[in-house]
């Protein structure tokens, strides 16, 4: 049973101010727990509590970052001329950089795999290119680049209410899809195995969040409601019924191929749950939220999925493998979305459409309606009794249909003139 942090903690907004004191994001201060960061958002929020090894780290890193913010001088006034400005992480305590240099150190040692495995960013391999050093941000391990999760943020968090004053709908629709659109992207394709399915249900998602765009830009989690639509489009049952989509896209490498038929073999809420821990790196929580079950079956599911894995391909029985297996397979695909002004007019013109076939079907309903109403008949009439035997005398039959001798008789008496004395008619006076 998880235990809270031995540590004190300070409150949400007390540790939201520790951090944008510090010139830290979300991303960084996860990378630097072990934890996603819509972890430590809802930590910030108070929608969440922080518990166990992660929340005593937290807790140590919160008080690190007090430490630092009391032990910095303030820097009232004019800074002179000849003065050489300080740096704002001069006054740092030994004991703190001391701590900064073992786990740098401990970073050296340990395999990326394990560090990033489950928490934040997805990196894989990248030699075609050399990384730039940025100390504004929390540094990958060489020659690697984030593949499966959102791009990292440049730029300090912003709360919601001022990202909403500062950019236009469209300015801020756009950002959410160049932060989301590549990843959910490659994470759809590891859903369905199909390239073209994997595109247009992101875009698909995106237009229904445009049409939805207040409630989208207010949600505690924009990329997160924006990602469960895009599952939700691309793992929908009607797609069995479009021949193009009928059959997967497998990759090109047998080992890759294998390992996506096994995929597209488990149960869709598996393969969903499998993605979105193993290869999205979600903590369970998120992950059981998202897919709209408990922990515990979300638990029951992941077990599942990997030993239907590991029976196919015993290289990847060891999650750490599974995980990078995951990347590695959705980064040889090159996949792209389209511009999001496309995407927006697509979802406007969709909208329209719809709007006007369901004005068209509206006025047809009424006109159908009223010309109901005017011919159907104003009273009953009940139907002719059948005729019935009087004493013996048969009800009276009508003529039946005419036979062919009798057609023809019909026929040669209307063709003749009637013959006979002509009429008699009164002689005038």
């Amino acid at each position: 049973m998880t235990q809270s942090p031995a540590l004190p903690l300070p409150p949400p907004k007390e540790r939201r101010r520790l951090r944008e004191a510090a010139s830290l994001t979300r991303a960084q201060l996860a990378s630097r727990v072990g934890v996603t960061s819509e972890t430590v958002r809802g930590w910030e929020t108070g929608r969440a509590t922080p518990r166990g090894r992660k929340g005593e780290k937290y807790a140590r890193l919160l008080h690190s970052l007090g430490d630092e913010s009391e032990m910095t001088p303030p820097q009232d006034g004019a800074v002179d001329a000849d003065t050489p400005e300080p740096a704002p992480r001069a006054a740092v305590s030994r004991r703190t950089a001391r701590a900064r240099r073992k786990g740098a150190a401990g970073d050296r040692k340990r395999p990326p795999a394990a560090k990033d495995r489950g928490h934040g960013p997805v990196t894989v391999p990248d030699h075609s290119r050399t990384p730039v050093p940025d100390h504004g941000r929390t540094p990958l391990p060489h020659g690697h680049h984030v593949i499966l999760t959102e791009r990292r943020r440049t730029t300090p968090s912003r709360r919601p209410d001022d990202a909403i004053t500062a950019l236009t709908p469209d300015q801020a629709f756009d950002a959410l899809y160049a932060f989301c659109a590549p990843a959910l992207v490659r994470q759809t394709y590891l859903l369905t195995g199909r390239r073209e399915l994997a595109r247009e249900s992101v875009e698909r998602a995106f237009q229904i969040a445009w049409q939805r765009w207040p409630e989208v830009a207010r949600d505690r989690d924009p990329a997160g409601w924006v990602r469960a639509t895009a599952y939700e489009c691309a793992l929908s049952p009607w797609h069995r019924l479009r021949p193009r989509h009928r059959r997967p896209e497998p990759p090109p490498d047998a080992f890759d191929r294998t390992l996506m038929d096994t995929l597209l073999k488990l149960p869709p809420s598996y393969r969903r749950t499998l993605v979105l821990y193993d290869g999205v790196g979600l903590g369970l929580p998120e992950t059981a939220a998202e897919t709209e079950a408990s922990t515990r079956a979300a638990v029951n599911r992941l077990a599942h999925a990997r030993e239907a894995v590991a029976e196919r391909l015993p290289e990847l029985a060891d999650p750490e493998t599974l995980h990078w297996r995951l990347v590695e397979l959705a980064s040889t695909e090159r996949l792209r979305a389209a511009k999001p002004p496309a995407v927006r007019k697509d979802g406007e013109r969709r909208a329209r459409f719809w709007t006007r076939a369901a004005i068209a079907f509206t006025v047809a309903l009424i006109g159908t309606t009223a010309l109901t109403v005017r011919t159907a008949p104003t009273h009953y009439e009940p139907p002719v009794p059948a005729g019935e035997t009087v004493r013996g005398v048969p009800p009276p039959v009508a003529p039946g249909p005419l036979s062919e001798s009798e057609q023809e008789l019909r026929a040669k008496l209307r063709k003749e003139e009637q013959k006979g004395p002509d009429r008699l008619l009164p002689q005038p006076r």
